[in-house]
């Protein structure tokens, strides 16, 4: 199966332009790898729902240590 650019969602066909971004973990099986154009690494932005958990996370330990 051809991987996908997160970026533009053009195929990655030559394996020495395509860069690994991260895993995405699943919630049921391995989950799968995220894939971008060389040239497109540096322009994807991580999913803003998972920032928004870390956030939340992130701010309830916060006001659990201040207790």
């Amino acid at each position: 199966m051809t991987p996908f650019c997160r970026y533009c969602d053009g195929p990655l066909t030559d394996p020495d332009d395509t860069v690994l971004l991260w895993h995405e973990e699943g919630m049921s099986g391995p989950g799968r790898d995220v894939y971008a154009h060389r040239a497109h690494a540096d322009l994807v932005e991580p999913d803003p729902v998972l920032l928004r958990i870390f956030a939340r996370v992130l701010i309830a330990k916060a006001a659990r240590s201040g207790d």
